[in-house]
């Protein structure tokens, strides 16, 4: 043998058992790779449009703390601006650890069983086992997974947050605890799952692009219960309940106006030309309601208040929600445009004309922009915009509608009464004339 050849011999000798080696770490991390669960995905990737949805859930946590927590604490009576805000940031609290602990699971996971899987997603992801760095959710593929967890936390916070401004200045702090809790595992999750996670709602050709069924419609059906089964305030339709400061509400609604950004056009899920459109059509929309509002409250009082103002820059927002991604900008300014009074009427005609005390119109605001934005989502959607649009009717978009009426007022009312009969839900006369920052956080603003 050739001394060439004994070299390549030994080289082989040397090559084989290393290559060996290498398969058989190979095949053992191949074995030790967890498998992926039923919604999920390996994760591929996307630059830009993981940096866009880090920034878009960053936004959209800025609409309940601060945002919404200064826009619903300068429309209470000094007494109350505390406990109101601090009711957001109890929200904030629970919702965040509910989410981590089940909701996320029950919320996107796919159910094992074909027969709940419209219904309901599973528990497969307690406390988010089974995720991990290399996950996408199989919506996102380009997301890694804690990422579109975190995101879609952000929305399940703001949404029984939103309830809170029913209630405004009568419930205690244990029972908005407890109700919270119970509210996003048992009403926020469900529907959540049958719109956007798998269930039969989107399956039956719902377009919800960002929240109109899932966080406003569903909001304000329950705040709408709320405000009912604790009935009124002390006072209310007897003495004047002035929002003490208005400046701090333009504050919030700032905020919440560019969080919303993150909201609608976050929810494109890329850094696209789909998000563009999304993001313009948000503005477009909130200028719109703005308009009609104050043309609708001047023709009735002949002036225009702030607050008002800040209303139907918000009721705009919420009416183009579901349609942010679906419809041109031509359409967002006409949903707006209906917005405005819509809201105005259900605000203050309506709940007039019904005697019920929804303290700062979650309802009137989010359940009617919602329902509106809805609807017309069914009228303006376009394929020019969204491929998705192909399709939209206002039939579809009824029947998404009526199935989270249902349900969000049932399991509202049901979960009143635990807490009714548990913690409590209303605080004392005493207690709510002396006000809530006092009795129920020992803290008041200076005189």
């Amino acid at each position: 043998m050739s001394r060439t050849t004994n070299r390549l011999v030994g080289a082989a000798g040397l090559l084989l058992p290393t290559l060996c080696l290498m398969a058989a770490g190979a095949a053992n991390a191949q074995d030790a790779a967890p498998a992926l669960l039923g919604h999920q995905a390996a994760l591929e990737l996307d630059s830009a449009g993981t940096s866009w949805l880090g920034t878009s859930t960053a936004l959209v946590l800025l609409m309940t703390l601060p945002g919404l927590a200064l826009f619903y604490g300068g429309m209470v009576r000094k007494k109350n601006v505390i406990a109101t805000i601090t009711q957001s940031v109890g929200v904030f609290a629970v919702v965040s650890l509910v989410w981590f602990i089940a909701g996320y699971s029950l919320a996107f996971g796919a159910n094992g069983n074909a027969g709940l899987q419209p219904y309901i997603g599973s528990l497969d992801m307690l406390f988010l086992n089974g995720v991990s760095l290399q996950t996408a959710n199989a919506l996102l593929p380009g997301i890694p997974e804690f990422l579109f967890i975190s995101f879609q936390m952000t929305f399940a916070i703001i949404t029984p947050a939103l309830v809170t401004g029913a209630f405004a200045e009568r419930m205690k702090y244990s029972a908005l605890l407890l109700f919270t809790a119970l509210w996003s595992l048992l009403v926020y999750a469900p529907i959540c799952h049958w719109v956007w996670g798998g269930g039969f709602l989107g399956s039956a050709g719902v377009l919800d692009f960002a929240g109109g069924a899932v966080v406003h419609v569903n909001s304000g059906v329950a705040g709408l219960v709320c405000a009912i089964f604790l009935g009124r305030r002390k006072g209310y339709g007897i003495e004047p309940i002035l929002a003490h400061n208005p400046v701090l509400t333009m504050i919030g609604a700032s905020l919440l106006l560019v969080g919303w950004i993150g909201f609608n056009a976050g929810s494109a899920g890329a850094a696209n030309d789909l998000m563009g459109v999304a993001l313009l059509n948000t503005i477009l929309a909130a200028a719109a309601g703005a308009l009609t509002w104050k043309i609708v409250e001047y023709i009735e009082k002949k002036k225009v208040s702030l607050v008002g103002m800040l209303s139907g820059v918000v009721a705009g927002l919420v009416a183009i929600t579901p349609a942010a991604g679906f419809v041109d900008p031509k359409g967002a300014v006409i949903i707006g445009l209906i917005a405005g009074p819509v809201c105005y009427a259900s605000s203050v005609w309506i709940k007039k004309l019904l005697r019920y005390d929804d303290s700062l119109d979650a309802f009137g605001i989010h359940g009617a922009g919602g329902l509106i934005g809805a609807l017309l989502t069914g009228v303006f959607a376009t394929t020019a915009i969204n491929s998705l649009s192909e399709g939209a009717n206002v039939g579809a978009q009824a029947l998404g509608l009526l199935w989270t009426i249902v349900y969000s007022a049932v399991g509202t009312l049901i979960i009143l009464f635990i807490c009714k009969f548990t913690t409590g839900l209303r605080v004392s006369e005493a207690e709510e004339a002396a006000g809530l920052d006092t009795s129920l956080h020992g803290e008041a603003l200076e005189h």
